[in-house]
């Protein structure tokens, strides 16, 4: 009995080291000031870079990749660009069902402090939700690579393990600044993290080996235009309203940097 489950306990082990990686960005976040006014433009833009990065070159790829051994290159291909539009139409729905409390760019004051914080409060939330929605399949994706393979396994846990770090900055920053604690920003990126052991743990118990490819890379095509989207309409605006001169542009190209250097260290 221990023996057959020596290579589960394995596989999950190294799925949730991979998810922690997520407070080692949190941590980050705790060790800074609140007061220095570079930091949340810089790591608001830093995550929008990597999130836009790792969807357009890891997520949405893999989704394709996924989808053409069960319809061919061309019908995978198709189903991954129409999975990643309705993924941006989701966030449009969203945005539409949970208003953006737009701050008078203007306003000075309490009032304008009060609608900030609703706005990065929001942001929160969304970058969480999405975050821990590719946190799911990518942990159902590595529990079965490392159950496979070890050898395979574990390089793909140290890659997610390195750009799970910058998905947790963007997780943590918005709640810091909107909530001032860090115990709570660390608190949202670890329960994030902690998505990739439920995902590895929903995949053993209840889909087992049966999960359908085609299903697979539609998940993760879905959640590319969606995490894409996030970036480009909550993440970069808001990076841009409080950076100065070409500071967003410089954090989201090293967001970029970041992800690209873990994607080919481990590829």
């Amino acid at each position: 009995m221990s023996s057959a489950l020596s290579p589960v306990v394995v596989a999950f082990g190294v799925t949730l080291a991979a998810g922690l990686a997520t407070v080692l960005g949190a941590l980050f976040v705790a060790r800074a000031e609140r007061a220095s006014p570079r930091l949340l433009p810089f790591a608001l833009a830093f995550a929008g870079g990597a999130m836009v990065y790792v969807s357009l070159v890891e997520i949405l790829p893999k989704g394709h990749a996924a989808l053409a051994e069960a319809h061919g290159d061309r019908g995978g291909y198709a189903l991954a660009t129409l999975g990643f539009f309705v993924g941006v139409a989701l966030l449009v729905l969203l945005d539409r069902l949970v208003p953006n409390p737009h701050a008078d760019a203007r306003g000075h004051g309490h009032a304008h402090d009060e609608a900030e914080r609703a706005r990065l409060t929001r942001l929160s939330l969304l970058t969480a939700a999405a975050i821990t929605a590719h946190n799911l399949p990518e942990g159902l994706a590595t529990f079965f690579a490392t159950l496979e393979s070890p050898g395979v396994g574990a390089p793909l846990a140290v890659a997610i393990a390195l750009h799970n770090i910058p998905e947790g900055i963007s997780i943590a920053v918005p709640v810091f600044y909107a909530t001032g604690s860090r115990g709570k920003a660390a608190l949202a990126a670890l329960l994030s993290g902690l998505a990739e052991p439920v995902g590895a743990l929903v995949g053993w118990v209840v889909l087992g080996a049966v999960l359908p490819p085609s299903l697979f890379g539609l998940v993760f095509a879905v959640i590319a235009g969606a995490m894409v989207f996030l970036a480009l309409d909550e993440l970069l605006p808001s990076a841009q309203r409080h950076a100065r001169g070409h500071d967003t542009a410089y954090a989201m190209v090293g967001g970029m940097a970041v992800l690209a250097v873990s994607l080919v260290l481990f590829r």
